[in-house]
């Protein structure tokens, strides 16, 4: 069973930085891609940052310059490195994963129960 656990949550004041974490477990397969989400209260889920196996990441344009995601492949993880955090980052941070449960299967959307980051003085 393939699950996505985050670590790295909490609360910080402007201009701090938070380190998010996602590992990914219960594959045997390939991991396609990986990302975060967020969804801040009242509001629609938003891609923050994606990193897949080939080609440049993707960051969200209020968060480029910011924000970092890295992987680690051999780990089966991806972080979320956060700089210099505003208010409006506060949301809900969820990982997801594009992964192959097993060698032969097909590629699935996985995601992670979120964790909390608030930035507030």
């Amino acid at each position: 069973q393939v699950q996505l656990v985050e670590s790295g949550g909490g609360l910080v004041q402007p201009g701090g930085s938070l380190r998010l974490s996602c590992v990914v477990s219960g594959t045997t397969g390939s991991i396609t891609a990986m990302a975060w989400y967020r969804q801040a209260p009242g509001k629609q889920r938003e891609l923050v940052a994606r990193k897949a196996n080939n080609g440049d990441p993707y960051l969200l344009d209020s968060v480029n310059g910011r924000f970092t995601i890295s992987r680690d492949n051999v780990k089966k993880s991806v972080d979320l490195r956060m700089n210099n955090l505003k208010p409006e980052d506060t949301a809900v941070y969820f990982c997801s994963g594009c992964v192959r449960a097993t060698p032969s299967a097909g590629a699935e959307d996985y995601w992670g129960q979120g964790t909390q980051v608030t930035v507030s003085s």
